[in-house]
């Protein structure tokens, strides 16, 4: 599946799906939840949501959870991932970007020129990015050949 293959409305309803789970993020010490809804080549769309813990160093992000849980069903390819998040669960402030680790755990799944990050405070209000732009000059796995 290549950038142009996905739809306008492919892409609310990955925002939509982010939005939906938003309220199941566990974020006690930040109070900054995240959610994310990732589309893999196959079709399906998995979900993750940050949570946090005391330790934070052990805090996982929506952003990996998702791609995990894409792993663990077999799904190895992501084409396009939507992320929402804010203060208290409000999406609506600032848009949610995915850390660094996120950048490049995504970079091992993703064609850094074709997968979509979209990152929204709703179904109509998003911005959109390749893995490229977001992550210049990344490692992958093909700088271990």
């Amino acid at each position: 599946m290549k950038r142009q293959d996905i739809t306008e409305a492919k892409k609310k309803e990955l925002i939509e799906k982010a939005l939906e789970v938003l309220p199941n993020s566990y974020a006690p010490y930040s109070n900054y939840n995240v959610a994310a809804a990732a589309l893999f080549d196959s079709g399906n769309i998995y979900t993750g949501v940050n949570v946090e813990s005391a330790s934070l160093g052990a805090t996982n992000c929506a952003e990996r959870n998702a791609i995990q849980t894409a792993v663990t069903n077999g799904d190895r390819r992501l084409v396009a991932i939507a992320v929402v998040g804010g203060m208290h669960g409000d999406p609506t402030g600032a848009y949610c970007v995915p850390c660094g680790i996120c950048r490049q755990v995504m970079r091992d799944f993703a064609d850094k020129d074709e997968m979509i990050l979209i990152s929204a405070k709703s179904a109509e209000d998003y911005r959109e990015y390749t893995l490229e732009e977001i992550l210049p000059y990344s490692f992958g796995p093909e700088s271990l050949d």
